[in-house]
C-alpha cells in the first residue's frame, strides 16, 4: 500500500527575517534563486511569497544587465 506523506510547506526567507533584503549587486544570494543555466527558479522550488518572488526576478534581471549574472542559455 502507497503512503503517502506531506511535505513540509517552505517559508519565504525573506518574510522570516525582515531585515534581510536582496539587492542585485549581492550576486552571492542571487544564485540560490536561478539554477545552473541562468534561469530564475520558480516560486514552488524556492518557497518564496509571490510579493518576494517577484522582487528577486527584477534583482535578476537587473543583475544580468550589468553583467553580473549571466543570462539564460
Amino acid at each position: 500500500m502507497a503512503e503517502f506523506f506531506r511535505k513540509k510547506k517552505k517559508v519565504c526567507y525573506m518574510c522570516t527575517s525582515k531585515d534581510k533584503t536582496v539587492d542585485y549587486k549581492d550576486v552571492e544570494t542571487l544564485k540560490k534563486y536561478v539554477n545552473e543555466r541562468g534561469k530564475i527558479l520558480p516560486r514552488r522550488v524556492t518557497g518564496n511569497c509571490a510579493k518576494h518572488q517577484r522582487h528577486i526576478a527584477e534583482q535578476v534581471k537587473r543583475a544580468r544587465i550589468i553583467g553580473l549574472l549571466p543570462y539564460a542559455k
